[in-house]
C-alpha cells in the first residue's frame, strides 16, 4: 500500500480522532459505504486521507462534516484529538436533539395517577 507525502488511512485518522472507540467499528463504517471523502463515497477502510480533505459520515444521531487539519501521530487525549479537524456542520440546539414527549389528546390513552385522583374527587360515591 502506498500512501502519498501527509497521507493516513482514512479509518486509522477516525480512530486517532476519537470519533470511534476502536479503530474496527470505524473501519466497519467505511467499509458500509457511510462515509464520504469530499463528497465522494468511500467504502475502502485503507482510502488515504490528508490535511484538507472534508469528511461527511453519521455519528450517534447526527451526521457529522469535518475538515481535516492535521493528521495524527498517534491516539492521543480527547484536546489533542481536537485539534486534527474543524467540525463545519453548524452548531444545533439542545431542543433540536431532544425527543419530543408523546402528545396527550384529551380523552385518549390511561389517565396519570393525578388525573385519576380528580376524576374520583368529581364522581358522586355509587357504592352507598
Amino acid at each position: 500500500m502506498t500512501q502519498g507525502p501527509g497521507k493516513i488511512r482514512l479509518d486509522k485518522w477516525l480512530w486517532q480522532a476519537r470519533f470511534f472507540k476502536t479503530r474496527g467499528l470505524s473501519a466497519k463504517l467505511v467499509s458500509g459505504g457511510h462515509v464520504r471523502v469530499n463528497s465522494q463515497k468511500v467504502a475502502k477502510p485503507a482510502h488515504a486521507v490528508g490535511a484538507g480533505d472534508v469528511l461527511t459520515f453519521p455519528q450517534a444521531r447526527q451526521v457529522r462534516v469535518i475538515r481535516i487539519v492535521a493528521l495524527g501521530e498517534r491516539r492521543g487525549p480527547a484536546p489533542e484529538a481536537q485539534a486534527l479537524y474543524e467540525d463545519l456542520a453548524p452548531p444545533e440546539r439542545e431542543e433540536a436533539n431532544s425527543v419530543p414527549a408523546a402528545p396527550r389528546y384529551e380523552g385518549k390513552g390511561r389517565p396519570t395517577k393525578r388525573e385519576r385522583r380528580k376524576l374520583d374527587l368529581n364522581r358522586p360515591d355509587t357504592l352507598e
